[in-house]
């Protein structure tokens, strides 16, 4: 036998003997070596599993932080091993300490390593909305952590659900800067859950809020008006400036910022800022408070020149338009208006733009001065001469100029010579042979047209002008040339129910009646027909001329029926001498016939005269 052989076979009687003796061995006489016997024991071990806990998993309960450090947290539940939590499930409440209570979610009761796991996240999952829905019924303060930033707000960790902290709830005045929230943990209220959208709002603001209104109470109660006070400017907006009076706003409308015209709060202050001011009025009710800046310093009318004065002459910058004026700041606070009539000696109505824009600095005349009620009006015109003191001399009867059209009527047309001197050219002046029906068919408004001063009305300030005076009247030659019966050649223009408008020679027109119209084949005339035309009347005076194309070739056959009956005539007293001649030569049988035809001779001349 090998020497390895003899070695097994050694150990292997060593295990059966030791088998053996296990078997053999009394242990119930080791166990009642300590003094306590079987029953004991047992009572003993009873005691000991009380002091359990009974745990299963998938559960959550309650347990004490044992101890803790930067990377995880032992949490006491009563078993019989502590359990671990990783202390990112706790971020949310960085005052995390020892002896605290948290809830745990058992996740298995020993690992493969023998240890308990929990879940502080899980637990605060399975019981938030429970939670959040309490606190919401109770107005309970809870606590949350701020995670991150989003579009209007903020998201914040409350019992493990991302709730969300709109900007307007974060404080009472308004945030610049919400990064340097996030990663904090702050107090909250929950004020709106929508179950069906699992959606939860929370509010910082509402914390504070009740006790602001406390504060808002206490300050209001002891504020007078009158009183200064010191603030912080808390916002601006383009109407004004809200001003943290130590836990109260009150509001600076942009009028109460300054004397002079402000466009906008900005130029006069800026955020942040401490500043003086003065209360104007309050609200208890709506707890609303209205401050004044410009109040602290005298108004600038009080230390206005003593010594100005209707009259005198002043600078100023022209700092608002309107339609109807100008508003011209001559000092800070101290304006006057210069009236749109008060900007040119021209009647005609305009906007204040067309002479004036917001910055021109401008010399102006003090029209009327008001120091008891701050009113000042102003003109500019006033420091031109009035061209109407001597009209007489720049603008007298007879003399040509040249205008421009401003206006229409159906009377005629306004022009104006220069600024501030207007006339009216009549319709019946505008041309010696057209009949112009409105001013706009002969000339347009902005157009130039030469004028001749017909006459001269200083008080009224206008002129009484002509057009068709610049040429002489051609009516004069007219009159030689279309005078009765005489006949010209025409062309029909216009036809209406009372007649028709003819166009002659030398651009004159004529009228005709309907029973002037019509052609010798019994037909009508027609508009752009030419045809000769009769003058059956001429006035001179009236600019009238009244013509017939009937006329034409009626009087034309009423002549040649003249002349036919003239011919007869001559022809018979022809044929009587003849007779007469004769008779002297007749026998008296030829004497009865030859009488006879004398008398039917003398008939018919008759009849014919």
């Amino acid at each position: 036998m090998s020497e390895e052989q003899k070695i097994d076979n050694q150990e292997e009687v060593k295990g059966n003997t030791l088998a053996a003796s296990e078997e053999s061995f009394d242990w119930e006489s080791l166990e009642s070596l300590d003094g306590r016997t079987k029953v004991q024991k047992a009572e003993l071990e009873d005691l000991y599993n009380k002091t359990l806990n009974t745990i299963q998993e998938k559960e959550v309960i309650d347990g004490t932080v044992i101890s803790l450090n930067k990377r995880e947290v032992v949490v006491n539940i009563g078993y019989k091993s502590d359990g671990i939590v990783s202390m990112n499930e706790f971020r949310y409440n960085p005052e995390l300490v020892i002896g605290d209570k948290v809830e745990v979610y058992v996740e298995s009761l020993e690992d493969k390593k023998g240890q308990l796991l929990l879940s502080h996240k899980k637990a605060r999952a399975m019981r938030s909305w429970d939670r959040v829905n309490e606190a919401l019924e109770k107005d309970e303060v809870i606590k949350g952590f701020i995670k991150c930033r989003t579009k209007g707000g903020m998201i914040v960790d409350v019992f493990g659900i991302e709730a969300f902290l709109p900007g307007s709830q974060i404080d009472v005045k308004p945030i610049r800067d919400y990064d340097i929230y996030v990663g904090k943990t702050m107090e909250f209220k929950v004020v709106k859950i929508n179950h069906e959208f699992r959606n939860v709002v929370v509010s910082h603001k509402a914390l504070i809020e009740a006790e602001l209104e406390q504060q808002k109470k206490d300050i209001i109660a002891k504020l007078e008006k009158g009183q200064v006070l010191e603030g912080t400017v808390k916002n601006i907006t383009s109407y004004g400036v809200f001003i943290d009076l130590g836990g109260v706003d009150g509001l600076i409308h942009i009028t109460d910022l300054s004397w002079g015209r402000v466009s906008h709060p900005s130029e006069i202050v800026q955020l942040d800022q401490k500043i003086n001011v003065v209360i104007l009025d309050f609200d208890d009710e709506k707890k609303r408070i209205a401050l004044g800046l410009k109040q602290l310093t005298p108004h600038p009318w009080d230390s206005l020149d003593t010594n100005l004065k209707v009259g005198d002459t002043v600078k100023g910058r022209v700092v608002v338009l309107a339609d109807y004026g100008a508003f011209v700041e001559i000092a800070t606070g101290v304006e006057g208006l210069i009236h749109v009539s008060e900007m040119s000696w021209s009647q005609h109505l305009r906007s204040a733009q067309d002479f004036l824009k917001v910055g021109d600095e401008v010399d102006a005349m003090i029209l009327t001065l008001d120091r008891e009620e701050r009113k000042m009006s102003l003109g500019i015109k006033q420091l031109r001469p009035d061209p109407w003191q001597l009209i007489e001399e720049k603008y007298c009867v007879g003399t040509k100029h040249t205008a421009k059209v401003r206006n229409f009527t159906n009377f005629g047309v306004f022009v104006e010579i220069e600024e501030g001197v207007d006339g009216l050219i009549h319709i019946s002046d505008l041309s010696w042979t057209k009949k112009i029906k409105h001013p706009s068919e002969f000339t347009s408004i902005g157009a130039d047209v030469d004028v001749v001063v017909l006459d001269i009305d200083k008080d009224n300030r206008r002129l009484s002008l002509g057009h068709k005076q610049l040429e002489e009247n051609p009516w004069d030659v007219f009159e030689t040339i279309f005078t009765v019966d005489s006949i010209h050649e025409g062309t029909v223009v216009e036809i209406f129910d009372k007649g028709a408008v003819i166009a002659l020679p030398y651009g004159v027109e004529g009228f005709a009646t309907p029973r002037h119209l019509v052609k010798e084949d019994g037909t009508s005339v027609q508009v752009e027909e030419k045809l000769p035309f009769k003058v059956i009347e001429f006035s001179k005076p009236a600019k009238r001329i009244i013509l017939s194309h009937s006329r034409v070739f009626e009087d034309e056959k009423k002549a040649d029926d003249v002349a036919k009956k003239k011919a007869q005539v001559k022809a018979t007293k022809k044929a009587t001498k003849v007779v007469k001649d004769s008779m002297e030569k007749t026998t008296l049988g030829d004497i009865s016939e030859l009488a006879a035809l004398k008398s039917q001779m003398e008939a018919e001349e008759g009849d014919n005269n």
